[in-house]
């Protein structure tokens, strides 16, 4: 007995398409491509040169939030080692990816976004935020993500 290949729903019109948005097709495919070139790669520095590429390459305002977020960020938590993740900085800490900047133009989006991932150690109770809409940085802002950063590995 053939089975029937398999096919996809068409959307009509005013519903949303099943499955993926070209964008999230294309952080798949970033992804496949950054777990490539880290096997290459290898070291820290050249983890933290890819970050830093990937973040020039941001059109403004992500780049300038970027690169402030990733000076915080080293700053905040030295052991934590900067690579790409989905096409997006990530920081990790003993393999594991414990904090994100999503740019706002990734997804075209409003705001940027700052995410933690559950390896973040910012467990309050039984429910705490773990990711923040980022529109601007200011001093009051930077210190609060400095403080989640130390909170995040602590």
């Amino acid at each position: 007995m053939k089975k029937k290949p398999r096919t996809t729903r068409k959307a009509v019109a005013g519903e949303a398409p099943e499955g993926f948005t070209e964008e999230e097709r294309a952080a798949m495919r970033e992804l496949a491509q950054e777990r490539k070139a880290a096997a290459r790669r290898g070291s820290r520095a050249d983890e933290e040169r890819a970050v830093l590429e990937k973040i020039a390459g941001m059109p403004e305002p992500d780049r300038t939030m970027a690169m402030r977020l990733h000076a915080i960020i080293r700053a905040s938590a030295p052991a934590l080692v900067p690579r790409l993740w989905y096409g997006m900085p990530a920081y990790a800490w003993n393999g594991k990816v414990v904090c994100f900047f999503q740019p706002a133009h990734k997804f075209h989006t409003r705001y940027a976004t700052l995410g933690f991932t559950d390896a973040a150690r910012l467990d309050e109770g039984a429910m705490w935020p773990v990711a923040f809409a980022l529109k601007a940085l200011t001093a009051a802002e930077e210190e609060k993500i400095a403080a989640l950063v130390r909170k995040a590995v602590s």
